[in-house]
């Protein structure tokens, strides 16, 4: 599969993105509902990696946005991902941003997407997530309606984790992404503060009617300087979060300057956000001691990429971009250098 994966990446990169996102996911379904995933991905790595108090299946997990809504993760899982996040997901159905919403930058191995956060509705995904594999470990990242205002945003996300606490491994709060107008400015302040107080509060909630305790993980974005990674690591401490995924995508286009689409608006993620997000990851790590780990995502292309984040901090990686431009292989890959790591570390703790 690896092999061919060139030529089928020129297929899928001949037609309009979104479309070409469309049927790359029916196809991941259609191999698996025909039993022939361990053929074409081969056998899923198991390498056990123990974060939040959860024992991923591996270390190399599926970002948020490939499957907003849920329909697709047992196949993606049958891919080789050691976890899956599906999402982001509001409390109502809304259809996005219009389109063309989404554009390639193949020259820096890069995606621009500004969808909005277009998706069925948490109700519809509860019910995917009813029918999953219960082996699987799914993250659920939440987020707002673009018609609610930010002032009431805490609203939304309760809403959101009242429903699918009892299902969820992790529940990622998204309050990163570009294209929902104002919700980064819930990242800074007493924004940030009130929205983490409150959703602790529900949490603690959840735990005792559910008795399960589901950890909370905040996402947040590439563009922001030190002195702002600072204050969000010591709020995310004293709300006493889970774990923190670094990073969303960036507005930067300091990096693709001149090319076909770098002026589109939206998010940019892949190769051009790498080196934005493992800062972040590096400073995030500095600031939170070890108390709380540290999922990462942005620009992983490679093995190398992966140990890098690991490197800097990350306990986790998460890959999308990667995955469309690298196929299957790269999380092979990704398992393997990651799976050494933990093995020399194992010896040399030992």
């Amino acid at each position: 599969m690896s092999i061919i994966y060139p030529v089928m990446r020129r297929f899928f990169f001949s037609m309009d993105a979104e479309k070409a996102h469309s049927i790359g996911l029916k196809a991941i379904k259609l191999v698996y509902d025909l039993k022939l995933s361990r053929l074409f991905f081969g056998k899923p790595v198991i390498a056990p990696k123990k974060v939040m108090g959860i024992n991923f299946t591996n270390s190399v997990g599926l970002a948020a946005g490939l499957d907003k809504n849920g329909d697709y993760i047992n196949a993606l899982s049958a891919v080789g991902f050691g976890f899956i996040e599906i999402g982001t997901i509001t409390p109502r159905p809304q259809p996005g941003n219009p389109k063309p919403r989404l554009f390639r930058l193949p020259e820096a191995q890069g995606i621009i997407n500004r969808m909005g956060f277009n998706n069925k509705g948490v109700a519809h995904l509860v019910e995917q997530v009813k029918k999953a594999d219960k082996n699987i470990i799914i993250g659920i990242n939440i987020g707002k309606n673009v018609a609610t205002p930010v002032e009431n945003a805490a609203d939304d996300y309760k809403l959101c984790l009242q429903q699918v606490y009892s299902l969820a491994d992790y529940i990622t709060i998204n309050i990163s992404s570009p294209n929902t107008p104002g919700l980064r400015t819930l990242q800074f302040g007493d924004e940030l503060k009130n929205l983490l107080a409150q959703l602790k509060a529900e949490q603690q909630l959840l735990t005792k009617n559910h008795g399960k305790y589901v950890p909370l993980a905040v996402k947040i974005a590439p563009d922001m300087d030190d002195d702002d990674i600072k204050l969000i690591a010591q709020l995310l401490l004293e709300k006493e979060m889970d774990a923190v995924i670094a990073t969303n995508t960036t507005i930067s286009r300091d990096n693709v300057k001149g090319l076909a689409h770098a002026e589109e608006q939206g998010g940019l993620s892949g190769v051009p956000v790498a080196q934005q997000s493992t800062h972040v990851v590096t400073v995030l790590s500095h600031y939170l001691e070890g108390k709380i780990p540290i999922i990462a995502a942005g620009g992983i292309f490679s093995a190398a990429d992966a140990q890098a984040k690991i490197a800097a901090g990350a306990e986790l990686v998460q890959i999308y971009t990667g995955f469309i431009y690298q196929g299957h292989q790269l999380i092979k890959d990704c398992d393997a250098a990651l799976n050494l790591n933990n093995s020399v570390k194992s010896t040399l703790n030992a």
